[in-house]
């Protein structure tokens, strides 16, 4: 694999969907992985990530969940001689789980390049197009996403060693070591992630996309303060539903708890409900929200025009993803997604992962669309 310019490129992509599920795969630990997988081998492609690109045990799982869906089928060979082997995560494929390796050979694996390129085109291929194994594939990336939402500075303070003197910790040093000249002690202002709306269209119209955007919501709810609502011709928290750690689990009970599955279009009515309901009391305000939607309205868009202006006084940011803002000569022509653009801070794609993902470094503001 040492200086094959695809293989590299497949390994960058690795590296890439790996920093999309929230680990921290920088530069130099990239750099670090390349040369390991030219010293070990493609075979061992696992374990030179692993070695490499995890900074601390929260980035195990993630880096199980992104391999196993980058290498579908490739189970992780054993580790380098003299290196004891940490416990993997990755759940392989029965055909090859109990399979012992025998000595002198390299176990037969999908090439590593070529599967790792086929999740990249994975990536940016439009949801709606995707046959089952692919919609699989994609579902096992989804898994690993992460939606880290923009900080806001508090009101809160944190110890820190640059930034404004802390007078009580400073005299309490000072006390503690009898009078004697101390160290002056400093603090900053600690900083929160802001809250998360995901507002999710499962209408008629989003059926090919709505799937995979609940998966989307699902691992984004995972860890931050997010809320979920699916809008169609009514308003459902699912917030609920989808605390199930498994994205199965969470899905099978959103089946149960949200009753307009593929129903018409009331935007306006249900952003007013959402507001009235959530939004004035807290869930909105100063939160960034996410309209997943391609915008189509049955109800009068004037009033979809009049619940945008109070969503966009209320939150901090508004975010729309339309699926259908990919589709070539496409124009925000729809008479509820028309109306509601002038309220809108971000219009971005949401047709593909790649879509997804820049979806999310639009939400935590790297990237101001």
């Amino acid at each position: 694999m040492t200086g094959a310019e695809p293989a590299d490129a497949a390994l960058l992509s690795f590296a890439h969907a790996l920093r999309t599920a929230g680990v921290d795969a920088s530069p130099e630990r990239v750099h670090a992985f390349l040369r390991a997988v030219a010293e070990l081998g493609p075979a061992r492609v696992y374990w030179a990530g692993r070695l490499t690109l995890c900074a601390n045990h929260d980035d195990l799982e993630r880096y199980d969940q992104v391999f196993a869906a980058c290498f579908a089928g490739a189970a992780p060979t054993p580790p380098p001689a003299g290196l004891p082997p940490p416990r993997p995560r990755l759940t392989v494929p029965e055909s090859t789980a109990g399979r012992p390796a025998r000595a002198g050979a390299e176990p037969a694996l999908p090439p590593a390049a070529a599967l790792a390129s086929s999740a990249d085109v994975l990536r940016h291929r439009d949801i709606a197009g995707l046959d089952a194994a692919e919609r699989a594939a994609l579902h096992r990336l989804l898994t690993a996403f992460a939606l880290p939402g923009r900080t806001r500075r508090t009101a809160r303070r944190r110890p820190a060693r640059r930034g404004r003197v802390d007078p009580r910790r400073s005299v309490r040093e000072l006390l503690r070591r009898g009078g004697e000249p101390a160290r002056l002690r400093h603090h900053e202002r600690a900083e929160r992630p802001r809250p998360v709306v995901l507002l999710v269209d499962v209408s008629g119209s989003m059926a090919p996309y709505a799937d995979a955007l609940l998966r989307f919501a699902h691992a984004a709810a995972r860890g931050t303060r997010t809320e979920v609502f699916t809008v169609a011709t009514r308003l459902t928290r699912v917030t609920r539903a989808l605390s199930h750690r498994d994205p199965d689990r969470a899905m099978a009970a959103l089946a149960t708890t949200v009753p307009d599955w593929r129903g018409g279009t009331r935007l306006g009515e249900l952003l007013r409900e959402f507001l009235d309901r959530w939004g004035q009391r807290g869930t909105a305000r100063g939160a960034v929200v996410v309209v997943l939607s391609d915008g189509w309205e049955r109800g009068d868009p004037e009033l979809l025009a009049d619940q945008m202006r109070r969503l966009h006084r209320l939150a901090h940011r508004v975010i729309w993803a339309n699926p259908l803002k990919a589709r070539p000569g496409y124009a925000p022509l729809a008479a509820g997604m028309a109306a509601a653009l002038p309220s809108v801070d971000a219009f971005v794609e949401g047709h593909s992962l790649a879509a997804l993902e820049r979806l999310a470094a639009v939400v935590k503001g790297a990237d101001d669309a």
